[in-house]
């Protein structure tokens, strides 16, 4: 079976909740103050075609369970993939007896009972999709025919995908929420290689949607990824230099996500993060709007509820450039005196608002720059903010592109850049829960030559 279906979605639900509720049950008899657990099933299907050929055919199924007692304000967890009723008694002893030697921690507990979802709205997550692996195969050789026969300089394969998972996710406390909800997500991808001369490249393309019917065609996918791959053949180096960059949208959501990472509540709590202390202070030009949607119907970040049980909700992360909020569960909002914000496990859907411009007006109003479409490494220091990171893309002058580039590094400070931001372009085109058009920044140094 390649997906949970929808007549009997209901049954693996009601299956996992009573466990929980059994777990929970357990916890108390064995003296935890509190407890909580989250389950999770999932069924699902990966096929990877090369050069025409299967190279990889792989069914999965899962099952997990993780559970934390809490004693006085000692804690402790354990996890099983045996959901039988006595693993799942052998689980909450090993966390019972955990909690009996954690040292104390006053914020160690659940979310208060006032934050917890009421009721949970079917936001549209569960599209399964019954693909049979031939037509999985038929698929995936589609979209790798698609890249190679895109032009003729595409010289080899390292293979198309197509992927579909289903499951569940349940999770409850000792406050008496029990709450799940089904999902799906398949996705199609391909990577293929170029020659010219001596100038060898690669490049992909994918798409990912919580329903088949809104992925791209395989066909689509994979003639993307052959004119990317294209595209980049002739690339050289620039020399050292500063100069305005743009950012493409796939690669602008990564500074979105480091945003993301520093405004977290761990980071901040920690003293970890170069956005410490920034609460309601200015953080970008006054035309940057940043919200948060967990609520967004086959949102591929949608969730009713966080990793607390906490109910989600709409909100500005930034408006008119200021920092509005950090993300927070029940733990970290406790470390800082704060209130949860519902952000247990991470962001749901952050999005900013887009400009006017499209990717070709960005590449005038930046003139002379370089136009950055994939980065390497990880040279982030979260701290400080300091950034530096290899460079593929394509150097601009006069609003042209005139070569594709590559072995250059870009650096700068993500404070710094995220206040030279000059323009939000309108062209987010690829997928993913975050959404942006690319970004123009001002000004950074590109060093190469």
């Amino acid at each position: 079976m390649t997906a949970i279906t929808t007549n009997d979605i209901r049954d693996h639900q009601a299956r996992l909740e009573q466990i929980v509720a059994d777990l929970l049950a357990e916890a108390e008899r064995r003296g935890a103050d509190a407890a909580e657990a989250a389950a999770g099933a999932g069924v699902g299907l990966e096929t990877t075609v090369r050069l025409g050929a299967v190279e990889t055919l792989e069914h999965t199924r899962s099952n997990g369970l993780g559970i934390t007692v809490y004693r006085g304000r000692h804690k402790g967890s354990a996890s099983t993939s045996d959901l039988g009723p006595e693993a799942v008694r052998d689980a909450v002893a090993a966390a019972c007896a955990i909690a009996s030697h954690t040292q104390e921690d006053p914020c160690a507990g659940l979310a208060a009972p006032r934050y917890l979802a009421t009721r949970i709205p079917d936001l549209d997550l569960f599209h399964p999709w019954a693909l049979r692996v031939e037509d999985a195969i038929d698929l995936a050789v589609a979209c790798e025919e698609a890249a190679c026969t895109a032009d003729e300089r595409i010289v080899n394969s390292e293979g198309a995908s197509v992927t579909t998972h289903t499951g569940v996710h349940v999770y409850g406390n000792s406050h008496g929420f029990i709450g799940g909800y089904p999902t799906s997500r398949h996705g199609i991808s391909c990577a293929v290689l170029g020659q010219e001369g001596k100038s060898v490249q690669r490049d992909y393309w994918w798409d990912s949607a919580r329903c088949a019917d809104d992925l791209a065609s395989a066909e689509a996918i994979g003639r993307r990824a052959g004119e990317r791959t294209v595209a980049r053949l002739g690339a050289r180096q620039i020399a050292t230099r500063k100069a305005p960059v743009l950012f493409s949208a796939q690669v602008a959501a990564g500074l979105m996500r480091h945003l993301m990472h520093a405004i977290t509540g761990a980071g901040i709590y920690r003293r970890e993060s170069f956005l410490l202390d920034h609460l309601e202070r200015k953080i970008f030009p006054d035309f940057v709007h940043i919200r948060e949607e967990p609520l967004l119907p086959r949102g591929l970040g949608s969730a009713p509820f966080d990793e607390d049980g906490v109910a989600t909700a709409p909100k500005d992360l930034v408006a008119d450039g200021v920092l509005r909020t950090y993300l927070l569960d029940a733990y970290s909002a406790c470390r800082l005196g704060m209130e949860t914000t519902g952000n247990a496990g991470g962001v749901h859907n952050p999005r900013i608002g887009m400009g006017e411009m499209d990717r070709d007006a960005l590449l005038r109003e930046m003139d002379t720059g370089l136009f950055v479409t994939e980065l390497m490494g990880h040279g982030i220091n979260p701290v400080t903010g300091d950034y530096s990171r290899g460079a593929v893309g394509f150097w601009v002058e006069d609003g042209e592109v005139r070569f594709p580039v590559e072995e250059v590094t870009i650096a700068g400070n993500l404070k710094r850049m995220f206040q030279g931001l000059v323009a939000i372009g309108n062209d987010c085109d690829f997928p993913g829960s975050t959404r942006t058009g690319s970004w123009l920044i001002d000004e950074m140094t590109i060093a190469g030559e």
